[in-house]
């Protein structure tokens, strides 16, 4: 579809099991979705009640036993960032389509009765023949004093964020020439329906070779997993996760994306609300280095369990 520059839709699980494709028209019929410039349906205003949203995190016993694996794994050197996700069951007031319809961020996803995502986070974008990633490392409550001071000058945040950018640095630089560090820790603000964010992320940019719309497959597949929700180095990072997380993560931390006939657009799928049956289930995480604090680490887990609706 690249090669003859058909507009298409895909959906990449983490385990790269379960990809999905459509004709961009097509989609329509089993995902509605919205990146910063297009959209696959019509924004309806609609009267939003209270939302109502309780958390059940998993229980710290839980998460506990799971981070001192990561810990043991990463000062034996086998990792040097991991990113620690666990599942927290939801009570809400709201169906899928709901939240769908109420949420604002830059790329919202709904495969129809099994998920919705609302993600801030760019995985890659390709532009006139430049690609750019923008991985996301760095979170902290925004409504405390001085808050963008402490996160930028926080040095695990600061370790973390510097492995992932050198990561994804070096995974653009398997498929582009001249890749650099365009933009270096910049913050974003992220309001919700539980709290206030910051978030840093980096642009890292390069150049693609002439016939890359030919190759569009081959350039998602070597760079997935993505760095941000996976960790350093990709491999045995990804083997310890599956040790320590024990349960599927589906299309949570997979990506979303959208190509236009000459442009691509995507996501990596954070910020996920899973439905299976009845019960619904909020994914969230972490990255974790030698440096991480096991509450602290807990905490942000469940602070990223929101809509980001406010």
């Amino acid at each position: 579809m690249g090669k003859s520059k058909t507009p298409f839709v895909f959906l990449i699980d983490f385990d790269f099991q379960k990809p999905l494709i459509w004709n961009w028209e097509e989609s329509r019929t089993n995902i509605l979705w919205q990146t910063p410039k297009h959209a696959n349906f019509t924004t309806k205003k609609q009267k939003a009640k209270d939302l109502k949203w309780k958390v059940h995190p998993v229980y710290y016993g839980r998460y506990q036993k799971a981070f001192e694996l990561v810990q043991k794994h990463l000062h034996n050197g086998d990792s040097y960032l991991l990113n620690l996700t666990m599942p927290s069951d939801i009570e809400t007031n709201h169906t899928l389509d709901e939240i769908f319809s109420i949420s604002h961020s830059p790329y919202k996803v709904m495969l129809k009765d099994q998920f919705v995502c609302f993600s801030p986070e760019i995985f890659i974008r390709i532009e006139d023949g430049k690609i750019s990633s923008f991985p996301m490392k760095g979170t902290i409550d925004a409504t405390l004093e001085n808050a963008a001071f402490i996160l930028k000058n926080n040095t695990k945040e600061l370790a973390e964020h510097n492995t992932i950018v050198d990561l994804i640095r070096n995974d653009l630089s398997m498929v582009a020439d001249h890749v650099q560090v365009k933009k270096y820790r910049y913050l974003d603000h992220i309001k919700s329906n539980r709290n206030e964010l910051l978030q840093m992320s980096s642009q890292i940019t390069g150049e693609l070779p002439d016939n890359y719309c030919e190759n569009i497959g081959s350039i998602i597949g070597n760079l997935l997993p993505a760095g941000s929700v996976s960790g350093a180095p990709k491999k045995k990072t990804v083997e310890i996760i599956k040790d320590a997380e024990k349960y599927d993560r589906g299309y949570y931390t997979g990506i979303f994306g959208v190509f236009d006939g000459s442009n691509l657009d995507s996501c990596v799928l954070i910020r996920y609300l899973e439905q299976e049956n009845n019960k619904l289930t909020f994914k969230s995480g972490g990255g974790i280095t030698f440096q991480s604090n096991c509450e602290q680490e807990y905490e942000e887990l469940v602070k990223k369990v929101y809509v980001p609706f406010a």
